[in-house]
C-alpha cells in the first residue's frame, strides 16, 4: 500500500486522480457542483481515517474505544485517602461490611503500591473478620504478611488469622482440627511477636484452645472407660497429663489413670497417679476419689519417681 501524500488541500492515496489536473499534473480543486463532490469525498476520507485504527484494534473490544460513553466505561481513579476513609465510614458507622470491603479493595486496585493500599489490605482482613467471613479474613491477612512481613502491623495480621480459626472452634464432640490450627497460628503470634499486645491476647486464647483439646481427649477416654477398654483410656488420659497438664482437665485425668490402672491390676502406677494428684492438687475432689480407689485396694498413694507420670510433672516444674 502506497503512502498518503499531501497535494494542495486534499489527501490522496498513491497516484494522482486522473481527472481535474492542470498541465503541471497537480490536482485542481473542483468548483460548483464538483466542489460539493470534493467536500463529500473529504468527509468520507476523514471518516475512513478515523475508523481504520479502530478496526485494527477490534481485538481489544469495541467498548474500549467507545467515543459516546458507556455505562461500563472504566471508572476514573479516585484518591486513595478518599476511598480508604469511605471504607472506614461504612465499616464503623454503617456496619455495611460488604461495601466497606469493596472500598478497601478499590484502594488496592487503583493504588497498589501506596501506603494506603497496605493499610487497606489489613482493614479488609479486619472487616472480613467482623463480618464473620473467616476464610476471606485469613486470605487477606496471609497476603498482608507475605507482602509486608517486616511492618508493625504484621503481628495484628497474624493475630487475625489465629482468631479467625479460634472463633470457629467446634464443641468437643466434633473433630478438633480447627482447634489445632487455631492453636498453631496463635502460638505463632507469641513466638514472632512476644512483646506485643496481640501476644498477650493470643496467650489467653491459647489457654482456651488447649483446654478444648484436653477436653476432647477426656471425652474419648471416658468413652473407653465405659467400654472397659482401659488401655485405650490410659492412652487418652496420658495425652492430657503430658501435653495439657496446665489445663483444668489434668486433675480428672490423674484420677481416671488411678482408676484404669487399678482395673488392670497395675497398682504401682495407680498409686503414683494418686500421689501426684494429691501432691499438686491436695484440695481437689478428684484426689479424694483417687485416694479412696487405692485405699480400697489395700494400699496408699505412693509416688514412684521412675514412673512416666512423675517424670511428666517434673518436666514442667510440678510435683
Amino acid at each position: 500500500m502506497r503512502p498518503f501524500r499531501y497535494i494542495g488541500r486534499d489527501f490522496v492515496r498513491g497516484a494522482a486522480i486522473s481527472r481535474g489536473r492542470d498541465s503541471s499534473g497537480i490536482m485542481q480543486l473542483p468548483s460548483s457542483r464538483s466542489g460539493q463532490d470534493g467536500r463529500r469525498f473529504a468527509r468520507l476520507l476523514a471518516l475512513a481515517l478515523l475508523l481504520a485504527p479502530l478496526g485494527a484494534c477490534s481485538s481489544l473490544g469495541w467498548d474500549s474505544f467507545n467515543l459516546f460513553g458507556s455505562k461500563d466505561q472504566t471508572q476514573i481513579d479516585e484518591p486513595a485517602e478518599k476511598l480508604y476513609n469511605e471504607g472506614l465510614y461504612l465499616l464503623n458507622e454503617k456496619q455495611e461490611y460488604t461495601d466497606a470491603n469493596k472500598r478497601f479493595e478499590e484502594v488496592d486496585r487503583q493504588h497498589p503500591y501506596s501506603e494506603w493500599a497496605r493499610k487497606a489490605l489489613l482493614m479488609s482482613a479486619y472487616t472480613s473478620y467482623v463480618a464473620k467471613n473467616y476464610d476471606e479474613c485469613i486470605a487477606s491477612a496471609k497476603r498482608y504478611i507475605a507482602l509486608h512481613p517486616g511492618t508493625g502491623d504484621a503481628a495484628y495480621a497474624q493475630y487475625l488469622i489465629g482468631s479467625a480459626n479460634f472463633d470457629r472452634i467446634p464443641d468437643i464432640s466434633r473433630d478438633q482440627g480447627r482447634t489445632e490450627k487455631a492453636l498453631a497460628e496463635l502460638e505463632e503470634v507469641v513466638r514472632k511477636f512476644p512483646n506485643t499486645e496481640y501476644a498477650a491476647s493470643a496467650r489467653k486464647k491459647i489457654d482456651v484452645a488447649r483446654d478444648q483439646l484436653a477436653g476432647k481427649e477426656m471425652a474419648v477416654g471416658r468413652y473407653y472407660m465405659e467400654k472397659r477398654n482401659f488401655t485405650g483410656a490410659i492412652n487418652r488420659f496420658k495425652v492430657v497429663v503430658t501435653q495439657y497438664q496446665t489445663t483444668r482437665h489434668v486433675e480428672e485425668a490423674l484420677m481416671r489413670l488411678t482408676e484404669a490402672y487399678m482395673s488392670l491390676g497395675i497398682v504401682p502406677e495407680a498409686q503414683t497417679a494418686a500421689a501426684v494428684l494429691g501432691h499438686n492438687f491436695p484440695d481437689s475432689p478428684w484426689y479424694k476419689d483417687a485416694y479412696n480407689l487405692v485405699k480400697g485396694g489395700g494400699v496408699e498413694p505412693s509416688e514412684n519417681k521412675g514412673s512416666w507420670i512423675s517424670r511428666a510433672f517434673k518436666k514442667v516444674g510440678l510435683g
